[in-house]
This record gives C-alpha cells, sequence and structure tokens, in this order.
C-alpha cells in the first residue's frame, strides 16, 4: 500500500473555503440513545451561527457517498463492518466533497471557542499522545512539550475533530488509502488503521514531508484547545455494547 494520490484522488480545484456546515454521523437514528442526544442537543446553538446542521444514518451516508462520490467508494462503505467503521470513512467523503466541522455525537460543546478553528481556511486537526510507559493517554496540554522522549510516546492526530475546506489533498488522499484498503479485502480491516486516526496521521505525515522538502507552507493546522472548546463524554450507556467498537474489536 502506497499514498501517493493517484489520478482518481487528485485536487478537484474545489475553492478553499471552510463552509459552515456541521457534519455527524449516527448509524441508526431510530434508536439514539437519549444520553448520545444529549450531547448533540449542545451543538444546536450553531444553527444561529449561519450552520447547516446535519446528522447522517447508514442509509442518508449510502445515499450521499453514491451521489457525491462513487461506486468504488459505495462498495468501500459497504465493507466498512461496523457503525464507527461507517462513520470514520462517511467523514471523509463529506469533507472532500463539501467541507465544514465533523464531529461525533458523544461531542459535547462547551464554548463559543470554535470560532477560532474558522479565522483562515487551513484544515485544522486535533493530536493527541498514548504515554506507553504510563498505560494512558497525555494530557492535551503536556503534549507540547519539546523535550518529551518520543521513543515512549506515540503521537498520533485524531480524526475527530476535523474542520477542513472541501477537496482538501490530505483528506483526499485518506479518502483514496481507506478506499484502497477496504477493496482490498483481506480479512477483517483493523478500524484505527484502515479508516481511523492511524490512516489520517499516515497520511498527513507525508503530506508534510512533501510540504517541506518543497519548501511550501504547512496549510493545516494542530489544535491546541479542543478540550477547552468541547469534551468527549465517556459515560455513555453505548460504551457499554457492541455499538463501542472498542468491545467488539478488542482494543
Amino acid at each position: 500500500m502506497h499514498i501517493g494520490i493517484d489520478t482518481a484522488c487528485r485536487s478537484r480545484n474545489i475553492p478553499a473555503v471552510i463552509p459552515r456546515n456541521l457534519i455527524r454521523f449516527w448509524h441508526d437514528h431510530s434508536e439514539l440513545p437519549d444520553d448520545v442526544a444529549a450531547c448533540m442537543s449542545t451543538w444546536e446553538r450553531l444553527r444561529e451561527q449561519g450552520f447547516a446542521v446535519r446528522t447522517y444514518d447508514d442509509n442518508s451516508a449510502e445515499r450521499y457517498i453514491r451521489d457525491r462520490q462513487g461506486e468504488r467508494e459505495v462498495a468501500a462503505f459497504s465493507r466498512c463492518a461496523h457503525p464507527a467503521m461507517r462513520s470514520d470513512y462517511f467523514r471523509l467523503c463529506a469533507l472532500v466533497t463539501e467541507g465544514g466541522l465533523y464531529v461525533d455525537c458523544d461531542d459535547v460543546l462547551l464554548n463559543d471557542g470554535w470560532t477560532r478553528l474558522f479565522e483562515d481556511d487551513r484544515l485544522k486537526l486535533q493530536p493527541l499522545c498514548y504515554d506507553i510507559s504510563a498505560g494512558r493517554m497525555m494530557q492535551n496540554a503536556d503534549i507540547w512539550q519539546t523535550n518529551l522522549p518520543s521513543g515512549e510516546r506515540n503521537f498520533y492526530v485524531n480524526n475527530d475533530p476535523i474542520v477542513a475546506p472541501p477537496g482538501h489533498p490530505v483528506l483526499q488522499r485518506a479518502l483514496c488509502r481507506a478506499t484502497e484498503l477496504l477493496l482490498e479485502g483481506n480479512g477483517r480491516p483493523e478500524i484505527q488503521a484502515t479508516t481511523g486516526p492511524g490512516n489520517l496521521t499516515t497520511v498527513l505525515a507525508a503530506h508534510a514531508h512533501a510540504l517541506l522538502l518543497r519548501g511550501d507552507p504547512l496549510d493545516f493546522n494542530l489544535i491546541r484547545d479542543w478540550d477547552a472548546i468541547a469534551e468527549m463524554r465517556w459515560d455513555l450507556s453505548y460504551r457499554e455494547d457492541e455499538r463501542n467498537w472498542r468491545n467488539v474489536y478488542g482494543c
């Protein structure tokens, strides 16, 4: 597997403006848990700021991909066995197509700090770090220390949130790479590496390296303070059953 862009993945020359779209995914709206719905409701005030707020399910996401992408992407989406994987894959399709802000349904909006994410039109991603020796995630503020021994820590970017203009090359590459991996059909694909943060981190690192080699400025930012803007709620009912991908895949 390589991460170079093939002809199908080249830029579509879409204007690089981040629209006020809020995009979310929950696989079955008829079985939306009340505690998840409460998290989602905190974002409703963005409608007053001119946002189009849309939450897709399996059926509407499949229709969106069929209408806006193509048969390869539809086939890849159908190979996503778990709702979390379908969510991962769909957010790439939607953001490549139209751009905006993607957040997971278990995120709670805390304040109006989100406005800073729309001050320019660069892709914005949240960095994370897992401390291997401590066996836990690091606090966000500690990630930026310059003296951290990298050999004991796993640095990566999350795919929640994603703030992007349409057609950003990192997301195009991430979508193409995920599509290729899914269509290879080799056993049960691992979620993180195929459609999730692992896929996005791999592509982002290659993209940044190429920009630096050319002497071009970076066209993305890392969000330093997402935990001050929104927080993920962990004490939700769905995390106890098969709707939580970690319970199914043993992660």
